[in-house]
């Protein structure tokens, strides 16, 4: 493991999917953050200890809880797939700059999401930002189909 963490690709890899993965562990509690100031549940035991006039009124879903909660299993859809064709594109042995351009575009791309999915900002910002991420990672899958393809 610490042979393969000289590959400066490998290494590379590495710390552009520990940030979109740590992006994507930061939507659960900006979920619950948005719950919480918004007063929306969606849990009975959430709201045990309120009288059942007060369970009526948390017990509901709210646009901004539920655009948190979209933009969080876009990025399910989105960074695990990276995660995993991203690691075996790198183990293909891609030139750095090139590899770089890739997690770099990707990465950018889904903070850019969040951000546009979040805000509110109009389209065609946040289509655009995920068309592109999707392309990243198709491109490295073609690479990898490319370099190992074996049937």
């Amino acid at each position: 493991m610490a042979e393969l963490m000289e590959n400066e690709v490998v290494r590379a890899f590495s710390t552009y999917a520990v940030i979109v993965v740590v992006k994507m562990l930061l939507m659960g509690p900006m979920t619950g953050y948005y719950r919480f100031t918004r007063g929306s549940f969606s849990n009975e035991e959430d709201v045990a200890r309120k009288s059942a006039e007060e369970k009526k009124k948390l017990l509901k879903t709210h646009p901004d809880v539920e655009r948190v909660r979209r933009c969080h299993h876009n990025d399910l859809e989105n960074i695990i797939p990276f995660v995993i064709v991203g690691l075996i594109y790198a183990l293909t042995g891609p030139e750095l700059s090139v590899a770089l351009l890739h997690f770099r575009i990707f990465a950018g791309a889904r903070i850019f999401h969040t951000i546009a999915y979040i805000g509110a900002l109009p389209q065609p910002s946040r289509a655009l930002s995920w068309v592109l991420g999707m392309l990243v990672t198709f491109s490295m899958a073609y690479r990898v189909l490319n370099t190992v393809l074996f049937l």
